[in-house]
């Protein structure tokens, strides 16, 4: 009587060697003190590196036959049929071939470390990816080592065992008790075993490779000599798993015939005739078959995780692989064939250990499986605890895995083999592991379809140090392998799959919040780089349009210490844009040893990496602030990506105030000295502040005033002249964003937010148009502002200056009619301002030549000619650009300023202003400055802004 072997039980994920990752004893010790006693000790004891045979087709082999070829081919051909049965492998193989593409393409781009798949993808993908798919890995590996634990129990059991129905032994071997327990017994000293040899040395079991692949080739030839040399003869089929239970189903065969080599026999065999699986009692489809027969088909990195013991990687990893899996679809396929020719169609449904019993010797075809599948619980153990050491020693997961870094002193990781077998022995309670077959099947999939993306970044981010020596692959082949063993996996199990990736998801959120940045490179940066060239050389500047302007700033910042309100606020008003934080450093690169600015880009990405912002730092060294912003006008940026904003502090006396003080240094520190610098964390390298001689919002910090404004107003000169626009920003020292959109509720406005926009030029009353490139552009930027999600719910007021004899509803009707064809929503105030006028010089021209008049009668000659040449040169200059500036009267510009403190209440969260040209004549720029002071003085968060080009359009 045959004994009844369940097909499930060995359904298991065949990866065999899969992560046999062995840090060789030199690796290990070389890690060390060079010229050490340990390392030349180490030297002594290195082993003999494998050959192409011994290190890669071996493993390989022994990791794609395991019980497959034992168990289920008969399974597979006598469900689907010889046609589907070849037509599976086919898919198979095409699949897991563009797999071993891209193992042999990473493989040959370099050395591999203790880890396989793991190091591969952790170095290609980046550790989030890496470290997911390592810890995937080693579940997959853990789960494997027990389902091939309870697979050889089992096969023990159902050869020596006694029947747990308490019926006699058919034969006298079968003298081992049987049950739950006794089963767990029994793998709990299977375990054990491959616990001692994994603890003694992987190279104990490299030994034993060779014995276990002469085994299995011994057993293979067996069964191809049986086919040819036993006669035909009939076999007695187990019993079914699931009988009816009042008897009255259909009636099962119990014999089957072994007819040997007939014609008839193939015919019956071509066609696919799915029926119910005798061990579990439901029936097989084309899908749940092609799962159970694709698991024979993994198994394909043991060769490249052998790397480190190889000759010569880059020349046996591919050579072997492929070797390897040519061989294994050649015998499969053979198999197949003889199987179909000599077997009637009952006997392949109904015994799945039917080559055993048509074997020359019966015990050949268990000693087969015995050994394979032992061969494959150790393998998965220590590729398990290889992987685990992998990701312990790359400090992925912090201190929670820092006891698996511990090795002996030949660098056998013992700890991580303990944690493996561990929780192999957890998984072992389990009993019954069918379902988790299909969750590991799917893992070393996932691990797959990994290796396949790693290889497809590496070949899009065409990085010039990807060059393997195996070339036999391309991007479509890596495709190709990822759709695969994405459709393989959702075949098996959608459920599974979908969960497998959730959890590989979750995972790599986890690595990407808790681990800290790697040295290793990361492809997604080669990735972007690659695409933003891409796309940077197809944004063309001369297709932009007016609709679809957006602020690009430029951000001048002398010592960022003093300018967080600044640097944060501009980052809401950039709308999506470049924003590029400037910073010039006086200097002169002949004269020093090297590029200062190197040392700085640290701090100053710390910085935008603290205050949460989406912005570029560009530094530059000159002799000059005004040079300094010159070149970076002209340079920032590239191709469409150019700043068209930008934005200085305002210059004056306010005392700057320190906004990133290193909470880890108490008050009475000194944070001058460069060695105290050099402690502190990059984000806290900048200089301190140095009192009020430090200006921090013009553009450059130093050692006493190092930017007069003569050269300030230069400096927006020069921008206006280069059509670039301008904002000036003012009282921004002390501005907190989260304090300014939440003000308390007992505020006078009860908590609303407001932003004041007053769009007219207000040192020329005669030309209070709103409808001018510079107003529009105030409007543009304030309805920017409102746009931000965290300043939608601040309202908008524009106020209208009118003046006595004007009609003010009409004036208030034009500008509303306005906002609504620009989409913008304000609240329109007007606001009278006769008696600021009045003071101002245009108004008081008729008196003041009314009493130059009278003077002329009394004056002598030489003062009348005096006279007349000033008032000439007066009248060269306000024809000149922009012809208004020096007449203005300071009680004038402070009379302004009192309106506009007057009239904005509640206090406005910040204030946008018209800022108007600097004079032509350069020795009024000190005047020009001193009026924009008055004009802002005390108002709060304010910007005075000048727009140079069109940024508002009507149409479609």
């Amino acid at each position: 009587m045959t004994e009844r072997t369940p097909l499930l039980h060995y359904r298991l994920s065949t990866s065999v060697n899969e992560s046999e990752l062995q840090p060789p004893p030199t690796g290990q010790a070389l890690e060390q003190h060079p010229g050490s006693p340990r390392q030349r000790s180490a030297h002594q004891r290195q082993p003999k590196k494998l050959s192409i045979f011994f290190g890669v087709v071996i493993p390989t082999l022994l990791s794609m036959f395991s019980v497959v070829v034992f168990l289920r081919i008969g399974f597979v051909v006598g469900q689907s049929g010889l046609y589907q049965a070849i037509a599976m492998f086919l898919v198979a193989y095409f699949i897991i071939s563009m797999t071993v593409l891209s193992v042999c393409a990473i493989s040959t781009n370099g050395a591999l470390d203790a880890g396989g798949a793991y190091y591969m993808i952790s170095r290609a993908l980046g550790p989030e990816f890496g470290g997911s798919i390592g810890i995937m890995f080693f579940l997959a590996n853990v789960c494997g080592s027990a389902l091939y634990v309870l697979g050889l129990v089992e096969a023990i059991v159902a050869t020596f065992g006694v029947p747990e129905d308490g019926t006699l032994a058919v034969s006298s071997y079968q003298v081992l008790p049987s049950g739950y327990w006794w089963s767990l017994l029994y793998a709990t000293a299977v375990a054990l075993l491959c616990l001692l040899v994994c603890l003694v040395g992987a190279h104990i079991y490299a030994k034993a490779t060779f014995l276990i692949f002469v085994v299995v080739m011994f057993v293979l030839g067996t069964i191809f000599i049986s086919f040819f040399a036993v006669r035909p003869r009939t076999i007695v089929l187990p019993p079914f798993a699931n009988p009816s239970a009042n008897g009255t189903g259909p009636v099962f065969p119990t014999t089957a015939n072994f007819t040997g080599f007939k014609l008839d026999t193939l015919l019956g065999n071509l066609r696919a005739d799915y029926t119910v699986d005798y061990t579990t009692g439901t029936t097989m489809t084309f899908a749940t078959v092609f799962a159970v027969m694709f698991n024979g088909c993994t198994g394909i990195m043991a060769g490249s995780n052998m790397s480190g013991e190889l000759k010569n990687p880059s020349y046996s990893i591919p050579r072997g692989t492929i070797t390897a899996v040519i061989f294994t679809f050649i015998i499969y396929n053979l198999l197949s064939v003889l199987v179909a020719c000599s077997c009637d169609r009952v006997l392949l449904q109904r015994d799945y250990s039917f080559l055993r019993d048509i074997n020359i010797w019966n015990p050949f075809v268990t000693i087969g499986v015995y050994s394979s599948t032992l061969s494959a619980a150790m393998s998965n153990l220590i590729g398990a605890s290889r992987i685990l050491y992998a990701l312990a020693r790359d400090d992925l997961f912090g201190k929670v895995l820092s006891p698996a870094k511990k090795t002996s002193h030949t660098g056998n990781p013992w700890v991580s083999v303990l944690i493996s077998w561990f929780l192999v022995q957890l998984v072992l309670f389990s009993g019954k592991l069918n379902t988790i077959a299909s969750i590991v099947t799917i893992f070393f999939l996932l691990v797959y379809a990994a290796v396949d993306l790693a290889c497809l970044a590496l070949e899009w981010a065409s990085a010039p140090n990807f060059r393997p020596t195996f070339r036999y692959f391309t991007w479509h082949t890596c495709v190709l392998g990822i759709v695969g063993c994405a459709v393989m996996m959702f075949l098996i199990n959608a459920i599974y799959a979908s969960a497998s990736i959730a959890f590989m998801l979750l995972l790599l959120l986890l690595i990407h919040y808790l681990s800290p940045t790697s040295s290793w490179g990361y492809i997604s940066q080669a990735l972007i780089f690659h695409q933003v060239r891409k796309y940077l050389l197809m944004l063309d500047v001369r297709k932009d349009h007016v609709k679809f302007w957006r602020p690009q700033v430029l951000l001048m910042v002398s010592n960022p210490r003093s300018s967080v309100g600044l640097i944060t606020f501009i980052n809401d008003i950039k709308k999506s844009g470049l924003y590029v934080l400037g910073h010039v450093q006086l200097g002169d690169l002949n004269v020093l040893p090297s590029d200062p600015l190197q040392s700085q880009y640290d701090s100053w990405l710390s910085l935008v990496d603290h205050l949460n912002i989406k912005a570029f730092v560009n530094l530059t060294l000159a002799d000059s602030v005004r040079h300094g912003i010159q070149h970076l006008l002209f340079i920032s940026g590239l191709g469409g990506m150019r700043p068209n904003t930008l934005v200085l502090g305002f210059y004056d006396d306010c005392l700057p105030k320190d906004k990133l003080i290193d909470p880890t240094l108490s008050t009475d520190q000194c944070t001058d000295s460069s060695q105290e610098l050099e402690q502190q964390p990059p984000l806290f390298h900048f200089a301190s502040l140095r009192g009020s001689s430090d200006r921090h919002d013009h553009g450059e910090c130093g050692d006493g005033k190092v930017l007069g404004p003569q050269e300030y107003v230069a400096i927006i000169a020069d921008a206006m002249k280069m059509l670039k626009n301008v904002v000036l920003a003012r009282y921004f020292n002390n501005f907190d964003r989260t304090q300014v959109l939440s003000p308390p509720s007992s505020s006078p406005g009860k908590g609303a937010v407001y932003v004041d926009v007053w769009p007219v030029n207000l040192l020329r009353p005669d030309s209070s148009s709103y409808v001018d490139t510079c107003s529009l552009f105030l409007l543009q930027l304030a309805c920017i502002l409102n746009m931000v999600r965290a300043w939608r719910k601040a309202t908008l007021r524009l106020f209208l200056c009118v003046e006595e004899g004007r009609s003010v509803r009409g004036s208030e009707e034009k500008l509303g009619q306005l906002l609504k064809e620009l989409r913008i929503k304000a609240q329109v105030y007007p606001v009278p301002w006769d008696q600021q006028v009045a003071l101002h010089w245009q108004r008081q021209g008729e008196w003041g030549r009314k009493q130059l008049s009278q003077s002329t009668d009394t004056t002598t000659e030489e003062n009348k000619m005096q006279t007349v040449e000033e008032e000439e040169d007066d009248e060269d200059y306000v024809n000149s650009f922009p012809s208004n500036a020096t007449r203005l009267s300071d009680d004038y510009l402070s009379a302004v300023n009192k309106m506009i403190l007057d009239t904005a209440q509640p206090a406005p969260a910040v204030r946008f202003l018209y800022l108007p040209r600097p004079p032509a004549d350069t020795r009024r720029y000190t005047t020009y400055l001193h009026q924009l002071d008055l004009l802002t003085k005390d108002l709060g968060p304010t910007l005075l802004i000048h727009g140079v080009t069109p940024v508002i359009t009507t149409d479609l």
